[in-house]
């Protein structure tokens, strides 16, 4: 259901509550004086309610037209004007020159249809410094007013500019991920066309399979612990092919977790951070254990470096970190305890997924 259009102009909205609260204020003395007879015997002689009311709704009229004027005029409803001094007087002169037209147009029509009115000499006296009074907060309230529609706009544009600098850096982040995971795999086939081909071919479809989910998933910030497991569990096999008993795993996942959220690729790529920095063999097979932990997934491996440290672009867990900031400014754990490299990454609840 779409919104009354006196919600949507915050500019209008304004101008009719300033005009409300001015328009009572400027008759404050005539409202207070019906509730003693004294003065309003003395200084307001005959007036009774409904000239009250008659003096408040006119000038409640005269301060609508005002601001009219003014945005019509100066259109101080557009944050992209320039406001100079030059127009705030021209404004401010405008404006009483106007209020003081429309005081005596209410005379006029108050002695040619008898409309109701306040006739003592006190109110009349009041009049031009009423004028002046309603000048000024017509056109404060007008400068006020653009000043804050200006920075509101400043506000949401600065927020649509972070909003696509986010979007630039985590797309950014993720292409570097497709290039990273399919070079290393390419690398794996090539090892395995020498040694067995016919695992090659098995992994050749088992790879196919792995990139097609990549790629029909690449434009999503994130997916569910079960989605990401179900892809991780066919890389898992693309590695056990290669590495065979050498390369175990361990999986303990609470059910009631696998709706929870974190970024596509982050286990795939943990486990590929683990075969690529620790030795895997017959003397040293490797076990990556993946489990939750509260509302953490850790994935963990023992400590046993090779010997040559490997080299590359250090996109892994970098990457992970900053695309994890990214979406929910939110930081993984990183440790190294009982001889265990361990990763935690926080899980997200799925009302919090970014649109």
């Amino acid at each position: 259901m779409k919104a009354p259009l006196l919600f949507k102009d915050r500019y209008l909205l304004s101008t009719l509550i300033v005009s409300a609260v001015v328009a009572v204020l400027i008759h404050f003395p005539e409202v207070l004086s019906l509730s003693d007879s004294f003065e309003r015997q003395e200084l307001f002689a005959d007036m009774e309610p409904q000239d009250v009311f008659n003096e408040i709704l006119f000038t409640f009229i005269s301060l609508l037209l005002l601001f009219g004027i003014n945005r019509r005029l100066f259109r101080f409803n557009d944050p992209l004007i320039r406001v100079t001094r030059r127009k705030m007087a021209l404004s401010f002169f405008l404006t009483w020159a106007a209020s003081s037209l429309l005081g005596q147009l209410f005379v006029w029509l108050h002695h040619q249809f008898d409309i109701p009115a306040i006739d003592a000499m006190v109110h009349h006296y009041l009049h031009p410094l009423r004028d002046l009074i309603m000048a000024g907060i017509v056109t404060g309230s007008n400068y006020i007013f653009h000043l804050v529609i200006k920075q509101q706009r400043i506000v949401v544009e600065n927020e649509e500019l972070r909003t696509e600098s986010l979007r630039h850096q985590y797309e950014s982040l993720k292409n570097q991920l497709n290039p990273h995971m399919l070079f290393n795999s390419l690398n794996t086939l090539q090892s395995l066309i020498r040694e067995s081909p016919p695992k090659a071919l098995d992994y050749t479809q088992e790879l196919s399979q792995v990139l097609r989910y990549t790629l029909q998933g690449n434009d999503r910030q994130c997916v569910t612990l079960a989605e990401e497991m179900q892809f991780a569990e066919a890389y898992i096999y693309l590695m056990k092919m290669r590495y065979e008993e050498n390369l175990r795993f361990q999986i303990d996942l609470d059910e009631r977790m696998m709706g929870m959220l974190l970024p596509p690729m982050s286990i795939q790529l943990l486990i590929e951070n683990a075969i690529k920095h620790n030795e895997i063999s017959n003397r040293n097979p490797l076990t990556i254990s993946i489990c939750t932990e509260g509302s953490m997934l850790r994935v963990c491996n023992p400590i046993q470096p090779k010997r040559l440290a490997p080299t590359g672009p250090g996109i892994g867990l970098d990457n992970l970190a900053k695309r994890y900031y990214l979406l929910w400014q939110k930081e993984i754990q990183i440790s190294t305890e009982q001889g265990l490299f361990c990763v935690r990454l926080p899980l997200q609840p799925s009302e919090n997924q970014p649109s």
